[in-house]
């Protein structure tokens, strides 16, 4: 498995090797101790979620309060999606910046983002199928987002398909009624 860090401290991107033959492929999708090596530290599994999304589907940008927060490794199995990791670390080097990383069903790619980041995707094709494993369980109470249409993050959504056709961004309501970073971070809602 190749790993590599991305731009924000805290994230990085896993791409898995593929064995193929007549029958199809295989690969490991995820490593405990791979994931440790590149961490610092043992990721516990709490939870597992799966999301099917429409072409166009944006969802994020989420975070959850630190601590105890919420780590991710965020996969996508069919499909393929646009992953971004926001830092939402108030005092962080690289605070309110992101990168993006290309997740699809050919490179079968992955990305892990520790407590404090925040995530999104875009779903670049009708039935996109994401699947995170989560450090903690999800606690409403707790959780929190940013828009991801914010112009002070100026994240560059894709603005075509997969399959070249443009996207019409679709949101949830509470997506596009969260805050901005600015008014987030003057409520104090932001990890430090």
């Amino acid at each position: 498995m190749q790993v590599r860090e991305l731009s924000i401290a805290g994230a990085w991107e896993f791409t898995p090797a593929q064995f193929g033959d007549d029958r199809g492929i295989f690969l490991e999708s995820f490593k405990a101790e791979v994931l440790a090596a590149a961490i610092g530290h043992p990721f516990t599994v709490a939870q597992a979620n799966t999301s099917v999304s429409a072409a166009g589907v944006i969802r994020g940008i989420h975070f959850a309060d630190v601590p105890p927060g919420q780590a991710k490794y965020v996969t996508c199995a069919v499909g393929a999606v646009l992953d971004v990791v926001v830092d939402l670390r108030v005092g962080s080097p690289t605070f309110g910046e992101y990168d993006a990383v290309l997740l699809d069903d050919a490179d079968r790619k992955a990305v892990y983002l520790a407590e404090g980041l925040g995530h999104a995707f875009c779903s670049l094709q009708d039935g996109s199928t994401v699947t995170y494993l989560c450090s903690t369980g999800y606690n409403p109470s707790a959780e929190h987002g940013i828009d991801p249409l914010d112009r002070e993050l100026g994240i560059s959504w894709p603005l075509v398909g997969r399959d070249g056709a443009p996207l019409d961004f679709v949101f949830s309501a509470k997506d596009r009624a969260a805050p901005s970073l600015c008014e987030a971070t003057g409520a104090g809602l932001l990890p430090e």
